[in-house]
């Protein structure tokens, strides 16, 4: 079997390891008789994937115990309304603006009706960067951030110190580096990059804030509901789970989240060391000081873009998929998350530096 290297931004590569697992043991669960795509969610066949998954979450993450960890549907863009519906006291909740899904999150606090201000946003540059001049206010309801931005390849260095309920929307950059949870009080991120396939998303919440939830919030829009709940108020979604608690095994036999962060820092330095030694053929998206280890946006020079459509089918064509950029900016985009290996990012660079070569 010949696997691509995936460079998509998501749903992303998963580790061989973790699909020659599940592919094992897939019609017939370690001698069940049946898979654990068929396994009752109220079994105990389904229930020990359930606890271990939130066990290996709660010790890789280091998550505190005042927190509890959900495991629901919908996607992180469900959240960007279930924040709001959950969080909001009637006073303002605030936003920093850095790219698409941000700019979602403010048009589902719009609709909702609640009363938000946007206090800091790089728009006028395209995203290039994560502001530094975030002012949060003390009093806020709850502010909210996205800590890695996927169209534009920038990542905050450091979360923003909060007297308010901080949100951060970790959908691309969860599972990645260690977080410091004194400056947390929830965290949401939809698997498919870094913590298994589309379908399963992860909240993270401070428990005193399960109490703010109006009456008139539906019962599955409710994060007490899940929390009351063990996340088996209904039917999660099951293989997702399982196919997390064997990631959060992979993790742990990786050496943790810090031997991944290491992993991540020097794989993101070999592809950014490219573009900057390309005598400018290549042209990074982002700004130095705001450079995702997770999404890698560039351009050839002059936005040529018949030269980026040439290497895109040429990397297609030699096995790597997924480079081309978003189309809100074009370009190009190399997604690197923690199951990208090493070797794919050096076939990457040998490849742009081939075509550089050739097309200067």
């Amino acid at each position: 079997m010949s696997r691509v290297f995936n460079f998509g931004a998501g749903p992303a590569t998963i580790p061989l390891e973790v699909l020659e697992e599940a592919q094992k043991h897939l019609v017939d669960f370690h001698g069940n008789g049946m898979s654990i795509m068929e396994a009752s969610h109220r079994s105990k066949m389904y229930d020990d994937i359930h606890s271990e998954a939130l066990t290996l979450m709660r010790e890789l993450y280091d998550i505190p115990e005042d927190y509890d960890i959900l495991l629901l549907q919908g996607g992180a863009s469900t959240q960007f309304a279930m924040v709001p519906m959950n969080l909001s006291l009637g006073g303002k909740a605030e936003y920093a603006d850095t790219g698409s899904w941000s700019a979602k999150a403010i048009k589902e606090a719009k609709i909702l009706g609640i009363d938000f201000e946007v206090v800091a946003s790089s728009k006028e540059s395209s995203h290039n960067h994560i502001p530094s001049d975030i002012n949060f206010s003390d009093d806020a309801d709850y502010v909210y951030i996205t800590s890695n931005n996927t169209i534009y390849g920038t990542q905050y260095q450091t979360f923003p110190d909060t007297k308010a309920p901080l949100v951060v929307d970790a959908s691309s950059d969860i599972f990645s580096y260690p977080v410091d949870w004194s400056k947390i009080d929830l965290m949401f991120a939809g698997a498919q990059k870094n913590a298994g396939p589309s379908g399963v998303t992860i909240v993270i919440i401070k428990k005193e804030l399960l109490t703010r939830v109006k009456d008139n919030v539906p019962s599955m829009l409710r994060y007490a509901t899940h929390a009351d709940a063990n996340s088996l108020y209904n039917t999660p979604p099951t293989f997702g789970i399982y196919i997390l608690s064997l990631i959060m095994k992979w993790i742990k036999g990786k050496g943790g989240i810090k031997a991944l962060q290491k992993e991540n820092e020097e794989k993101a330095a070999i592809l950014y060391d490219a573009i900057d030694n390309s005598d400018g053929f290549y042209v990074g998206h982002a700004q130095k000081d705001s450079r995702s280890l997770m999404n890698v946006s560039f351009n050839i020079k002059d936005k040529d873009a018949d030269l980026e459509g040439k290497l895109v089918k040429l990397a297609t064509d030699s096995g790597m998929i997924g480079l081309k950029g978003h189309r809100s900016i074009g370009g190009l985009r190399a997604s690197i998350y923690n199951a990208m290996s090493k070797e794919g990012i050096e076939a990457l660079v040998a490849l742009m530096n081939k075509f550089a070569d050739e097309n200067r």
